[in-house]
């Protein structure tokens, strides 16, 4: 009959064998299975505790030098608390600017995270094969501009924002609020970024009506373009559908969106733009960039106009000026958003209710403009073309 004996009767059995049976300790060994040194161990904890001290022990190690100290994890857990968003790496390169020495390692930063329940497995979207990230040489090489909404006034009014990034450096060169987004203000913004920071080589946006009118049924050249085209700029455009393009400044809206628009109202105009600027300020010269080496991305924007470059974008109100002469005509716009031109009733939208519109009259084409906006480009017709679909008419 056999009889299972517990480990602890083993090991009292295997120290018999050497103190009363006078074996050898290599023998006891290789007949229980066992290394000599656990034979001596054996022996050694017998001789100070007796039957007890062959108990079986935990196996947890006395000390762990590269464990984190438990005021440094407190500390990841405070400021993943009072940042949310923030990953192991802004974790490190923040415990680093605060002195900590050493640094934990971002695993155990995550370990520690998830050991506090801070962090919830998600499923992570694969990236596409075809995607290939680029980044310009040099500051000023490549700007990136788009709009964004979200900025919500006290009144209930949401607001656009003009925002644009150097390539190279991620630093923000455009930040301008506006009540809408329109040809207007948004080349205001872009004429004083220009002033302030100088001509880029070339900008890079989306195909929206404020940058660019190309590809319309009838392209024109829009004041966006003409400012690039005055001052020596490629204005490039992504193709349709193709958001990934611009990532660097989408990325930035989502900066935006989460560190200073989210939950946010704002009393009025001018004290959401002094915000943003403070913002941006914080943004350029103080908050890391991961892709950058943790560094802001004022380090890499070295480039600095020493002078407004020249010639300098055309003022708005100089555009204004030049609508004078026998090719310019203006007209009020009715109450249900129609103008006429000699013998045309075009519509131009009732929200222009009793706005005044300029037209520019060419040999074959009439192009209305609401302030910088260009509105809408229509053939031009004729007395003569009108009295013959009346005549085909009938």
């Amino acid at each position: 009959m056999l009889v299972e004996l517990t480990k602890m009767e083993q090991r009292y059995q295997a120290v018999l064998a050497v103190q009363r049976d006078g074996r050898t300790v290599t023998e006891v060994a290789a007949a229980v299975g066992v290394s000599r040194q656990t034979v001596h161990s054996w022996l050694r904890r017998y001789e100070d505790g007796g039957l007890a001290g062959l108990a079986d022990r935990s196996h947890q190690p006395r000390s762990c030098p590269h464990q984190m100290a438990p005021v440094v994890e407190a500390r990841v857990v405070e400021l993943r608390l009072g940042h949310p968003l923030w990953g192991p790496a802004r974790l490190a390169h923040q415990l680093g600017r605060e002195g900590v020495d050493p640094v934990p390692s971002r695993m155990g930063i995550y370990r520690a995270l998830k050991r506090h329940g801070l962090i919830e497995a998600q499923g992570r979207r694969r990236r596409l094969v075809t995607y290939k990230r680029w980044e310009r040489g040099r500051p000023m090489e490549l700007w990136q501009m788009d709009i964004v909404g979200g900025v919500v006034l006290a009144d209930g009014t949401e607001c656009k924002v003009l925002t644009g990034v150097d390539d190279h450096s991620r630093f923000c060169v455009s930040a301008g609020v506006m009540p809408r987004a329109v040809a207007r203000a948004v080349c205001s913004i872009f004429a004083q970024s220009l002033r302030t920071w100088g001509v880029p080589d070339e900008v890079l946006t989306d195909n929206g009506k404020v940058f660019t009118n190309r590809f319309g049924i009838r392209p024109t050249e829009v004041l966006f373009d003409r400012i690039c085209r005055e001052n020596g700029i490629t204005h490039r455009l992504t193709a349709p559908a193709s958001p990934t393009t611009t990532g660097k400044i989408e990325r930035f809206h989502r900066t935006l969106r989460v560190e200073f628009l989210s939950g946010r109202c704002f009393d009025d105009l001018t004290s959401a733009q002094a915000e943003l600027d403070a913002w941006v300020v914080a943004y350029n010269t103080d908050r890391p960039h991961q892709s950058l080496g943790m560094e802001p991305p004022a380090t890499r924007f070295w480039h600095r106009p020493s002078a407004p470059p020249d010639p300098l974008p055309p003022t708005l109100d100089a555009l204004a000026e030049e609508r004078t002469g026998d090719n310019w005509i203006s007209r009020k716009v009715t109450t249900n958003g129609v103008i006429s031109v000699a013998y045309q009733q075009i519509s131009v939208g009732k929200h222009r209710n009793g706005a005044r519109v300029d037209i520019h009259v060419t040999d074959t084409l009439l192009e209305i403009w609401h302030g910088a906006e260009l509105v809408k480009t229509v053939a031009r017709t004729t007395e003569g073309d009108i009295r013959k679909k009346r005549a085909q008419a009938s």
